[in-house]
This record gives structure tokens, sequence and C-alpha cells, in this order.
């Protein structure tokens, strides 16, 4: 199945597009389109381990998008709640047929305090 997520990560304004590719239903190649430098950096980290391992990754082991991810945002200085890298494993989970397409949001909402 191919997959494509599109997130705005919000307040960074780097959108990202995930392309996710599976054959086979448990193996998958990935694609992150971007302008954020720390989700470039992760999109080359995902090329080496490529092709993701989906059951691996909905296992409960430690995620391997999970773990470099946030290897990354933590020396960049990034924000660690960062969407992106769960768009990835959604797009994974996605692809190999894992779950069901369907979009997730958020709404943030700063409440005034009397």
């Amino acid at each position: 199945m191919n997959v494509e997520v599109k997130i705005d990560p919000g307040i960074c304004n780097f959108p990202v597009t995930i392309s996710a590719t599976s054959d086979d239903g448990v193996h998958v190649d990935l694609e992150l389109v971007t302008e954020c430098e720390s989700m470039l950096q992760l999109g080359k980290l995902i090329h080496e381990i490529m092709p993701i391992d989906a059951y691996q990754e909905l296992g409960p082991n430690e995620s391997l998008i999970l773990e470099a991810a946030r290897s990354i945002l933590v020396t960049k200085g990034c924000c660690e709640a960062c969407v992106v890298p769960a768009g990835v494993c959604k797009a994974i989970y996605v692809a190999a047929n894992l779950a069901l397409p369907r979009d997730v949001s958020m709404k943030i909402v700063k409440k005034d305090q009397p």
C-alpha cells in the first residue's frame, strides 16, 4: 500500500510530507519531504535502516523511529513534543495495513484565567 501523510507541525511552520510504501505488508520504505533540518536528518537516519519492519515498530520495544527522532530533537534543541515522528509511525502502520487511514488532529486553545 502507498500512503501519503501531510503534517502541519505548528509554530515551527515547517510542513512535512511523508510517503510510505509497503509491497508485502511488513517492510516499509519512507521518504520525508520538508525544509526542516531536523526532520531531514531523521529522513537520512531512516534511509540507513530501511526497509522498516512495521511489526517491530508496533511491538512492545522502543520504536526505532521514535528513538532516532528523540536523539535528533534533543541534540538540536528542538521541541521533543514534535508531532512529525508520531506521524511517521502512523504512516508505517497504515502502509503495512496495521492501521486504518484516518486523520488525526489537535487543536490548542489558550484559555484566559479569571
